[in-house]
């Protein structure tokens, strides 16, 4: 199983928080680092998950894969109960990316490397990948790729 922690890209301020919509930036970031990860995705199974919130299923929408929302995966999710989601380490076949919020998009890829949930900064509209297996790394995870939107301009 590979797994994509990717968060939303820039959003408007404003509330309700959930209802907040990307910026015309945003979308135009979500589009770049969609495009990257839907060409290097296309030949393999994919699920998409995201937050309820509309941000995050605009970010998600990029993939033009068909979106799960999840609402374990919040604004206030923790760390712990989106790795569960997304059955880490092997419970779902491919790829699982989830589109989601900080801290926990960071305290998440902090747990996956080093054991355990830190505040990690990142980026709007960045992502970490992982893979997973045996052979992998001492805890079986390898970091596959970290971008921004920025370094993909």
């Amino acid at each position: 199983m590979e797994l994509i922690l990717w968060r939303h890209a820039q959003a408007e301020d404003g509330s309700p928080d959930d209802a907040r919509k990307l910026t015309t930036r945003g979308l135009r970031d979500a589009a770049l680092v969609g495009g990257w990860l839907s060409l290097r995705l296309a030949a393999q199974p994919v699920t998409v998950l995201a937050s309820p919130t509309r941000r995050t299923r605009q970010t998600a929408e990029a993939l033009e894969l068909p979106i799960e929302v999840h609402p374990a995966i919040g604004p206030d999710a923790t760390a712990d109960e989106v790795i569960r989601a997304t059955g880490w380490p092997a419970g779902r076949e491919g790829v699982v990316v989830v589109v989601g919020h900080q801290p926990w998009i960071g305290q998440a890829a902090a747990q996956l490397v080093l054991g355990r949930a830190e505040y990690w900064p990142m980026a709007k509209g960045a992502f970490w990948w992982f893979a997973w297996g045996k052979d992998d790394g001492p805890a079986g995870v390898r970091v596959k790729a970290a971008l921004t939107p920025e370094l993909l301009r």
